[in-house]
């Protein structure tokens, strides 16, 4: 593969060892499948279009909901895999010498990057939902602490700002409307921080994020988002 003008084209010396793939005016398709040693594998369609974006079509059977377009993820999750989260060596391909290759072996996956593939991971109806829990925000006016809930992606866009903003005060919360002179939560009340695991969490694997597509945003400039957006994997 070579790029030209942020366009992936697909070098046929790369290619030839992989078996069943075929070319479209501006994607690769190959057979693939998710190892699910129970039940046996899941076998489904990858294609790699020249923006590098992934999508894989079910082929497990006829009847299969989720027949088009899922992310590489999802059709990890779907091959009862959901807990792994490894899914480029639980995806495989055929190679003229090997039956099953894991993707991080193949030149497929070397060109993967999460930017390229951001929309479609928004879009999917099988992605992972990550929690976030509660966090709070001290008002560089008066000290007081105030609560934002990370519930839902506005929600979380909401405390990034804040978060960013060295100015933030109390008449900023997006909530209601307060003051400095209104009283600060309760320390018993800041205890319970809405983890599902445990009301009172600290830092628990659950609803600790360090990012990803719910807490980190495209069109942020920050340190973080930027990082994320071009390094980051699923």
């Amino acid at each position: 593969m070579t790029t030209d003008d942020c366009k992936i084209l697909f070098d046929e010396e790369e290619l030839k060892i992989i078996l069943d793939f075929k070319r479209g005016e501006d994607y690769i398709e190959v057979v693939c499948g998710a190892i699910n040693k129970k039940y046996g594998d899941y076998v489904g369609r990858l294609k790699i279009n020249n923006e590098g974006q992934y999508f894989i079509t079910c082929e497990c059977c006829p009847e299969c909901p989720w027949v088009m377009n899922v992310t590489l993820e999802a059709f990890e999750k779907h091959a009862l895999r959901e807990r792994s989260g490894r899914w480029k060596r639980n995806i495989w391909v055929h190679f003229e010498d090997e039956d099953k290759v894991p993707l991080w072996k193949t030149p497929l996956i070397k060109y993967y990057t999460h930017q390229s593939n951001v929309v479609n991971r928004k879009d999917s109806a099988m992605r992972k939902q990550n929690i976030h829990r509660d966090e709070f925000l001290r008002c560089t006016k008066c000290g007081k602490e105030c609560r934002f809930h990370l519930k839902s992606r506005p929600d979380i866009k909401n405390y990034h700002d804040a978060l960013n903003n060295k100015c933030w005060t109390c008449s900023l919360w997006p909530y209601q409307k307060i003051t400095c002179d209104d009283y600060e939560e309760r320390s018993s009340l800041k205890a319970s921080r809405g983890c599902s695991c445990s009301s009172t969490c600290q830092d628990c694997s659950t609803c600790y994020c360090e990012g990803c597509i719910k807490c980190r945003f495209q069109d942020c400039n920050c340190q973080e988002c930027r990082d994320f957006m071009l390094y980051a994997e699923p």
